[in-house]
């Protein structure tokens, strides 16, 4: 009987660290930061919806999240500046995120493929893709302020850019995300207590 190696593989994310060129006053991995945007995307679809009149699936949104950055197994953590330094570099990153997807889905059972190929490959619902996205930055955006609060300016540069490049998405959802929930990031443990 043929043994398929997909989830073994995945569970594989726990390894690949992120932000490997920044230094870290504690390393994150892909495998917590895709939960993390699991949970910002499933919530963006909930503001989206309550918000903002919209008919976004929340649910749908949380497993794109959760598989957004799964062919880092194969093709490791880029650092952003590298990876969009160029139109070149750009286009040669795609290609090998194509090809560690197609790597992926091969170490599935035929009647499994169809169902994950739209997750690995980033084809699914346009109306999500954005809020993924959105989802992955604001994760981004909270390591720079959990590294800032332990005294760490390294990402104090990054931070900016990622504040700029929400912005420049004009989302609403966002706007919301960000006036709502982010300036709890800021808080200790005991300060957020205060509200409980």
């Amino acid at each position: 009987m043929e043994s398929f190696h997909f989830f073994a593989i995945m569970s594989r994310m726990k390894y690949i660290s992120r932000w490997s060129l920044m230094n870290n006053t504690r390393t994150e991995n892909i495998s917590e930061h895709s939960l993390t945007v699991a949970m910002l995307s499933h919530a963006l679809c909930i503001i989206r919806n309550k918000q903002c009149g919209g008919h976004a699936d929340p649910e749908r949104a949380a497993v794109l999240g959760l598989f957004h950055d799964c062919t880092e197994i194969i093709t490791g953590d880029l650092p952003t500046p590298i990876k969009y330094s160029s139109r070149s570099l750009r286009k040669a990153y795609a290609d090998i995120e194509a090809e560690a997807a197609r790597q992926l889905l091969s170490t599935l059972p035929d009647y499994m493929r169809e169902e994950y190929a739209p997750l690995l490959e980033g084809t699914e619902d346009p109306e999500l893709l954005p809020l993924v996205k959105a989802a992955d930055k604001l994760s981004a955006l909270i390591k720079c302020i959990e590294e800032e609060q332990m005294g760490n300016v390294e990402f104090r540069k990054a931070k900016e850019e990622i504040t700029k490049y929400l912005s420049d998405m004009d989302l609403p959802e966002v706007k919301i995300f960000l006036r709502d929930f982010l300036p709890s990031y800021s808080l200790s443990l005991d300060e957020q207590h205060v509200a409980l």
